[in-house]
C-alpha cells in the first residue's frame, strides 16, 4: 500500500482537511455528555427550567456545527480518494500498455481487467475511509476515555480495559483475514475470465447446445468464489458482535459502579449518564473503526494484487535507434539468421533455426499447417515478441536497436482476428496513419476491396461498435486491410487476413497490393496455396521448422510437404465442382 501513496501527492491539502474537520466533528460529540450531565445535575435535578434551555440551545448549535464540519470533511475525502483513484487508474491502464505480448500471455486479460477495476474501486473506497475515520475513531475513543478519567477515575478503569481488550481482538481477526480476502480477488479473476469467454462464444456454445455445461462450470467457479467470501466474511464478521458483547458488558460493569459511586456521594448522576453515553460513542465508534479495519484489509489485498502488475516490467527493451526507409539494394530489407523462439522459458520452440531473406519490393508468402509457426515467425518482425536465438535482422540492423514507435510504424500488420474500435470507419482508418486526408482513406479503402463497405454503411463517418460487432467477418478483415494500407509501411505483414474473403474478393486484394505506389515489401500468410502461388518466393513451415523455400513451381517439384498441401487443396476443389 505504501508504494501506491504517492497518488495522494496531488492532494495533500484534502488528505490534511478531511481528518482535521473529522476530529472537529468529534470534539463536538465529546462536549455533548458534559453538556448532558450539566442540565441533568442543574437544570433537572436543581429545578431550573433556563438552565435545561440553555443547555438546549447548545446540543442544538452543537448538532449543527457537527452537521457542517462532517459534509466539509466528507467532500474533501471524497475528492482525494477519486483523484487517488484517477491517477492510479490511468498510470495502471499506461504501464499495462507497455507490456509486451508475453507479459500479457503470461498474466492473463481478465486479470487485467480485475486490476483495473475492482481493485482500483476497492482502494479508491478504503482511501475515503481511511480519510473518514482512521483518525477520528481513535480520536473519540481516546478522548472518550480521557473525558471518563476527568469524571472519575475509578470508572474510566473500565474504559482502558475495554478498549485493551478490543485492540487485541482487532489484530488478531485482521492477521486472519488479509489472506483469505487475498484469495477472494484471485477467485474473482476466474469468475471475470469465465464470464468474458462466455460471452465472446456465445454462439459457438448455442451452436454446441453446451449451455449446460458452461452454466455448471460457471456455478463451480462461483461456488468457490462464495464459499471463500464467506470464510472470509465469517472472521470479520466476528467484529461486530464482539464489539458489542464487550461494550455492553463494559456498560453493565460501569453502570453498577457508578450506582455505587453515586450512593457514596462520589459522583453525581449526571456525571454516570455521561459516562454511560461516553461508553456509548466508544461502541459506536469502535463499530464504525470495525468496519474501517475489513474495508481497509480488503484494501491492503487489492492493493497488493495492484503492486503486482506495476512490479511486473516489459521484459522488451526499447532501441534507440529510428528506423529510417532504405533503399540498399545490396542488404536485404529482412533477414532472418538462424531464428528459435520460445513462448515461455519452460516451453518447446515454437520456431527453430528459420533462416531467410525477404528484398525490398519482394511479396513472400509463408504457408504450412495450424500450429506450424507461420504467425510467430512474422510476430518477431515488429517486435511482438524477441527472439530467443539467432537474430533479425531489418536494414541490416537487428530489429532489438530499433525505437519500437518509429519501427511499428514502418511495419503494418493485419492480424488474424480482425479488431476494430468503437467510433468511426474514418477513426478506425486513422489508426495506420494519423494524418491521413479523406482521399488516401478512401484510396486504402478501395484497395482494401471494401469500398461498397463504407458507401452502404454510410460513408467515412460511419458508426463502428466496438469490436466491429455491427459489420461481418469479411467486411472486419477488408477495413483491417485498409487501416495497414492507410499508413504506407514499408513493410506489410497479412497473417491469414482475407480468410473470411471469396476468392474473387482474395484475388483482387492481392493484385491491388501487387500495384501498391509505394511498393511495400509484402509478406502473405495463407492457409491455402492460391493465396501465395503467384509470390516472389514461399516459405513451407512444419511443426516450427523449415520446410521449404522458393517459387510455387519450385516448390511443387522439392517440396513433398507443399505439394501434399496444394493438392489436398486441389482435390477438394475438384471434389466441389
Amino acid at each position: 500500500m505504501r508504494e501506491l501513496l504517492k497518488y495522494l501527492n496531488n492532494y495533500k491539502k484534502e488528505c490534511v482537511l478531511a481528518p482535521l474537520f473529522k476530529m472537529l466533528e468529534a470534539v463536538f460529540e465529546l462536549i455533548v455528555p458534559l453538556v448532558i450531565a450539566y442540565m441533568i445535575d442543574r437544570g433537572i435535578k436543581g429545578s431550573e427550567p433556563k438552565t435545561i434551555t440553555v443547555c438546549f440551545v447548545i446540543l442544538l448549535l452543537l448538532g449543527l456545527c457537527g452537521l457542517a464540519v462532517s459534509v466539509t470533511a466528507q467532500y474533501f475525502a471524497a475528492k482525494a480518494a477519486t483523484g487517488f483513484s484517477k491517477d492510479l487508474r490511468h498510470d495502471l491502464f499506461s504501464h499495462i500498455l507497455t507490456f509486451g505480448f508475453s507479459e500479457i500471455d503470461n498474466t492473463g486479460t481478465s486479470k487485467l481487467i480485475t486490476r483495473c477495476t475492482s481493485d482500483v474501486n476497492i482502494l479508491q473506497n478504503g482511501v475515503n475511509m481511511f480519510l473518514r475515520l482512521f483518525l477520528r475513531s481513535p480520536f473519540i475513543v481516546l478522548g472518550a476515555m480521557i473525558m471518563a478519567f476527568t469524571i472519575d477515575a475509578v470508572s474510566a478503569l473500565v474504559f482502558v480495559f475495554v478498549i485493551i481488550l478490543l485492540g487485541i481482538a482487532v489484530t488478531l481477526i485482521m492477521r486472519a483475514n488479509i489472506p483469505m480476502l487475498k484469495m477472494a480477488q484471485t477467485k474473482l479473476d476466474g469468475v471475470l475470465g469465465l464470464v468474458r469467454e462466455n460471452l465472446s462464444g456465445a454462439r459457438v456454445i448455442r451452436a454446441f447446445t453446451l449451455e449446460e455445461h458452461q452454466i455448471n462450470d460457471f456455478h463451480g467457479a462461483n461456488s468457490e468464489l462464495t464459499g471463500v467470501q464467506m470464510r472470509a466474511g465469517s472472521i470479520s464478521g466476528l467484529l461486530n458482535p464482539l464489539t458489542y458483547v464487550m461494550i455492553n458488558i463494559a456498560i453493565v460493569i460501569l453502570i453498577k459502579v457508578g450506582d455505587v459511586r453515586t450512593d457514596a456521594g462520589i459522583i453525581t448522576t449526571g456525571q454516570v449518564v455521561a459516562l454511560y453515553n461516553y461508553m456509548s460513542q466508544i461502541l459506536l465508534e469502535l463499530i464504525k473503526f470495525a468496519n474501517l479495519i475489513v474495508t481497509l484489509n480488503r484494501s491492503f489485498a487489492s492493493a497488493i494484487r495492484v503492486n503486482e502488475i506495476f512490479d511486473t516490467q516489459p521484459s522488451m527493451k526499447n532501441g534507440s535507434i529510428q528506423y529510417e526507409s532504405s533503399d540498399e539494394s545490396n542488404v536485404p530489407l529482412i533477414e532472418f539468421k538462424d531464428v528459435s523462439l520460445k513462448y515461455h522459458q519452460n516451453a518447446d520452440e515454437a520456431i527453430s533455426n528459420i533462416t531467410f531473406s525477404i528484398n525490398r519490393k519482394e511479396t513472400f508468402g509463408i504457408i504450412g499447417g495450424t500450429g506450424s509457426g507461420k504467425t510467430s515467425v512474422c510476430s518477431l518482425i515488429p517486435r511482438f515478441y524477441d527472439a530467443t536465438g539467432g537474430k533479425v535482422l531489418i536494414n541490416g540492423r537487428d530489429v532489438k536497436e530499433y525505437d519500437l514507435t518509429s519501427l511499428r510504424k514502418s511495419v503494418h500488420t493485419v492480424m488474424q482476428k480482425a479488431v476494430l474500435f468503437e467510433g468511426t470507419i474514418r477513426e478506425n482508418l486513422k489508426w495506420g496513419n494519423e494524418d491521413a486526408s479523406d482521399d488516401e482513406l478512401m484510396k486504402a479503402v478501395e484497395n482494401a476491396v471494401c469500398s461498397e463497405v463504407v458507401s452502404v454503411k454510410g460513408g467515412l463517418d460511419a458508426g463502428i461498435e466496438a469490436g466491429g460487432k455491427n459489420l461481418s467477418g469479411g467486411q472486419r478483415q477488408r477495413l483491417s486491410i485498409a487501416r495497414a494500407l492507410a499508413g504506407r509501411a514499408d513493410i506489410l505483414i497479412f497473417d491469414d487476413s482475407s480468410s473470411a474473403l471469396d476468392h474473387l474478393t482474395d484475388q483482387k486484394l492481392r493484385q491491388n497490393i501487387a500495384n501498391l505506389p509505394n511498393d511495400p515489401a509484402v509478406i502473405m500468410i495463407a492457409q491455402r496455396t492460391v493465396s501465395v502461388q503467384d509470390c516472389d518466393r514461399i516459405l513451407v513451415l512444419e511443426d516450427g521448422q523449415m520446410a521449404g523455400l522458393g517459387t510455387h513451381e519450385e516448390l511443387l517439384e522439392t517440396c513433398p510437404v507443399y505439394k501434399e498441401i496444394y493438392d489436398s487443396q486441389n482435390r477438394v476443389a475438384d471434389e466441389v465442382e
